[in-house]
Formats: C-alpha cells, sequence, structure tokens
C-alpha cells in the first residue's frame, strides 16, 4: 500500500501503512498533531493531539491530557482523500512523517495538497 501526495503537479509514493500530520496552529501557537492509519485504500485518523485549547479548537468530551497535550480520538469516518491548504502564510508548514521519513509539505504558497491510499500512485486524483 502507498501514501500517494500530490503536490506542486508532482505525484509522490511513500511506501506506508501509516503516517502523522503535524503543524503549528496558526492563532494559538501550539502544536497540533494527528495520527492516520491506511486501510483498504482509505485514510483513516486514529489519533489527535494539541497543546491546549483555544481559537477554533474544540476539544471533544473524550480528551485527555497527556504529557503536556490534550490526545484523544477523533469520531472520523474513513476518508478517500484529504486535503492539506498551502497558502505559506501560517506559522508553519505541513510535517508529514511515515516511519523515519518526514516531509515539509505547504511552506510555500501553492494549490492545495491531496494525499490518498493506492496500491499504485498513477494519477493526481484518488481512485473512486
Amino acid at each position: 500500500m502507498s501514501l500517494c501526495i500530490a503536490a506542486g503537479g508532482n505525484i509522490l509514493a511513500l511506501a506506508a501503512t501509516a503516517f502523522s500530520l503535524t503543524w503549528t496552529h496558526s492563532v494559538e501557537k501550539t502544536t497540533w498533531a494527528e495520527h492516520w492509519r491506511i486501510d483498504n485504500n482509505a485514510l483513516q485518523l486514529v489519533q489527535a493531539s494539541v497543546e491546549g485549547a483555544g481559537a477554533g479548537i474544540d476539544l471533544p468530551e473524550n480528551a485527555v491530557r497527556v504529557e503536556g497535550a490534550w490526545v484523544f480520538r477523533p469520531a472520523l469516518p474513513p476518508l478517500s482523500s484529504l486535503q492539506l491548504a498551502a497558502s505559506g502564510a501560517t506559522v508553519s508548514a505541513w510535517r508529514l512523517c511515515t516511519g523515519e521519513r518526514c516531509l515539509e509539505l505547504g511552506a510555500e504558497p501553492g494549490d492545495p495538497i491531496t494525499l490518498w491510499a493506492a496500491d499504485q500512485c498513477v494519477s493526481g486524483k484518488p481512485s473512486s
């Protein structure tokens, strides 16, 4: 299974069954992290954490405080794809990690970045 990344007119395929996304919240300047699993050509958000509550950060009832962050399991169905904004005007880029490989995405203004899972990453869109 591959994690497919379409950015800047290019497609990158990473062999992965899981990945994480981290970024700095644009208003609160706190770190947000999401852990995703790839299952049946879908992206499943399995855990999220944020250093603190504030503007635009509504913590669910199941959030627990662990080592300085609020950790919770979002109630989100599996997604066929995920769009990441690439404004270049936010506090940080997206940091995507699979195993020991990490990429910085969306640091410069551009089209949104699309993530999806597939056996082969052959186009800029996930298969239906």
